[in-house]
C-alpha cells in the first residue's frame, strides 16, 4: 500500500502505520493542492526537512485542483513546481492529482518536463486525448474505482491506451468501486478495478495484474 501524504497534519499518522506495517505500507511526502493555503511555504518547508530525515518512494501527493476553489491557483502552480524539482532532484517520481485542472498542469510540466522526471497522474479521469498528452510526456495513468462507474467515459480511455501504461489504484478511502459506490474505499477492492480493465480490454486479469504490478514496481521501486 503506498501512501500519499496531504499535509503536515497528516505526517504523522502516514508513518506511524508505516512503522507498524513495514512491510505493506510505504509513504510518500508531499502538499496536496487541497492543502494549499496561505501558509503553504510554512508547509513545503516542512515536506523539504522531512526529505532531509528519511527516505520516501514519491513526491505527492501534489498538483493542481481547481474543483473547489480557485482562490489559490498561483500558489498552488508554485507548489507543484516547487515539488516537481524535489522530484527531480531527488530522483523519485511524483504523484500528480489533477481535478478540474488539466490545462494548468500540462502548461506547467511542457517547461519542466526531462527525461528524469516521472510519475503518475493519479486517479486519472480524463479524455483519450487528455490520456495520449500524459503519456507522452512519460507519465502513467492511474486507472481507480471511476472506472466501474456507468457513462464515466474511462472505458473508452483504458480501451485504447496500452495496459504497459496504466497503473490500478483505489484512492481509498475514497471512490470505491461498484458494487461499494458511494461507501467507504478498501485497498482490497483493487482486484474489482483489475477485473473491470480485463473485461474491457478483453484480456485476462492474470495479464493486468502481472503488467500494472511490474509497472508499479519500476515506477516506485519497490
Amino acid at each position: 500500500m503506498l501512501l500519499p501524504n496531504i499535509d503536515s497534519c497528516s505526517i504523522d499518522g502516514m508513518l506511524e502505520l508505516c512503522r507498524e506495517f513495514t512491510e505493506n505500507c510505504f509513504p510518500m511526502m508531499g502538499l496536496h493542492p487541497t492543502s494549499v493555503k496561505e501558509n503553504f511555504e510554512a508547509e513545503l518547508k516542512i515536506v523539504d526537512a522531512w526529505f532531509e530525515k528519511q527516505k520516501f518512494i514519491a513526491v505527492g501527493e501534489t498538483g493542481i485542483d481547481l474543483y473547489w476553489d480557485k482562490s489559490f491557483i498561483r500558489e498552488q502552480e508554485y507548489a507543484f513546481i516547487h515539488q516537481i524539482n524535489l522530484a527531480k532532484k531527488l530522483k523519485i517520481p511524483i504523484v500528480i492529482h489533477s481535478r478540474n485542472s488539466f490545462n494548468e498542469l500540462f502548461a506547467i510540466l511542457e517547461k519542466h518536463i526531462s527525461s528524469d522526471l516521472i510519475g503518475v497522474f493519479h486517479c486519472f479521469t480524463g479524455n483519450l486525448d487528455q490520456a495520449k498528452q500524459i503519456i507522452e510526456m512519460g507519465f502513467f495513468l492511474g486507472i481507480g474505482g471511476v472506472i466501474t462507474f456507468k457513462n464515466s467515459g474511462l472505458d473508452e480511455v483504458v480501451r485504447e491506451v496500452r495496459i504497459e501504461h496504466i497503473l490500478l489504484e483505489t484512492d481509498s478511502p475514497f471512490l470505491a468501486p461498484v458494487p461499494f459506490r458511494g461507501k467507504r474505499n478498501e485497498s482490497a477492492y483493487i482486484s474489482i478495478i483489475a477485473d473491470r480493465i480485463a473485461e474491457i480490454k478483453n484480456i485476462t486479469v492474470d495479464k493486468v495484474t502481472q503488467i500494472t504490478t511490474l509497472n508499479a514496481r519500476g515506477l516506485f521501486k519497490v
